[in-house]
């Protein structure tokens, strides 16, 4: 199953009013959604660890000379308070495939060429980078860098012999690998392409009636496509085009999105920091805590300002973002009232259970 053909379906479904920056939207909201379960378990398992923190510190430097002894003690310790450190790290893992998913998507070949040069709100195109090389599409000629690569669209239209009448949709097979560049790529001068027939998903006996095709190509660099005829020659497809050199573009856009990026995942990491504002912890490891969260942002962000990182995934992660702040807020107040009810518990207990002393 072609999962990035999936996802990019669901997105084109729920692209409401034709918005792609609405349906990637929608998309992290459902699947942050479904995952909240994970989230809650995630939370309530490090708001535990926090609490426990102290009695774990104890029984380390108690055994610190007898690592053996450390480790069974620890052992009777989780059993006793029926904790699991593991469980903090597997909501992540179970996250980090969806993560994967969505973000080859957004980065792939096809989502650019259905959806790449779409604006949403003061985005331009979803497909932009902070520098790209963009090119104009449909002017018959290929805005190109000397290292650019190239894929087809994911249909053809192809016009066989004696047949006045020529088949649409042809789909063709793994299109951002079908298409090669004969010889050296030259700005300025005609690229020569070239596609296998085995590339188009017809039978052997439709194969050997083809006489041209017309493909879009997409310059995977620039994001322009040009709609191409390509001829037969032998047992291959071929054709030609002029090009020029591309300038380099500087995106303000897709800047503003990266400081976006970077003020909602401060808020996401101090909204997880007031979660144990009340629960007791080594200072040390508070202050390690501290300059993780104060540190990640900025790296994370200078890494985008190095990496081409397109607007969509930016988009995804602003909003992913958000959702982990009021994800984080909410769950924190869950589990507020989940130890109230606890502690309340225990003093009815202790109450019942108290002596009475009697009047002499």
């Amino acid at each position: 199953m072609d999962f990035t053909t999936l996802t990019i379906d669901v997105l084109k479904m729920l692209s409401i009013a034709g918005s792609y920056g609405v349906g990637i939207i929608l998309l992290t909201v459902i699947v942050r959604a479904l995952m909240w379960p994970l989230g809650l378990s995630q939370q309530r398992s490090m708001r535990t660890m926090q609490m426990l923190q102290p009695k774990m510190k104890a029984i380390q430097e108690r055994y610190k000379s007898n690592p053996q002894m450390m480790q069974q003690k620890m052992m009777e310790f989780y059993k006793e308070h029926k904790f699991n450190p593991m469980a903090g790290c597997f909501p992540l893992l179970i996250q980090m495939p969806i993560f994967i998913l969505l973000y080859s998507t957004l980065m792939s070949p096809q989502f650019i060429q259905m959806a790449g040069d779409s604006p949403f709100l003061f985005i331009k195109r979803l497909d932009a980078t902070l520098k790209t090389s963009a090119g104009v599409s449909h002017d018959g000629t290929l805005g190109v860098s000397k290292y650019d690569t190239f894929m087809a669209g994911k249909s053809a239209k192809v016009y066989f012999k004696n047949d006045e009448e020529p088949m649409l949709n042809v789909k063709i097979e793994k299109p951002n690998k079908a298409i090669e560049v004969q010889g050296e790529l030259v700005p300025g001068e005609p690229a020569d392409f070239k596609i296998s027939l085995d590339s188009l998903n017809l039978k052997f006996s439709q194969l050997d009636q083809i006489e041209k095709a017309e493909i879009d190509v997409t310059d995977i660099q620039t994001k322009e496509t040009e709609k191409m005829t390509f001829e037969r020659k032998d047992g291959i497809l071929v054709s030609s085009i002029p090009t020029k050199e591309v300038k380099t573009s500087f995106h303000y856009d897709v800047l503003l999105l990266i400081a976006l990026f970077a003020v909602t995942m401060m808020l996401s990491q101090k909204a997880m920091m007031a979660m144990n504002k009340n629960v007791q912890q080594d200072p040390a490891q508070a202050q390690m805590q501290k300059s993780m969260n104060t540190f990640m942002p900025i790296m994370l962000t200078f890494t985008f300002v190095i990496i081409p990182i397109p607007a969509g995934v930016l988009l995804y992660l602003i909003s992913s973002n958000i959702f982990q702040v009021i994800q984080t807020v909410i769950i924190n107040k869950q589990l507020e009232a989940e130890d109230a009810k606890k502690a309340a518990k225990v003093d009815d207990v202790d109450l019942a259970n108290a002596k009475k002393i009697e009047e002499k």
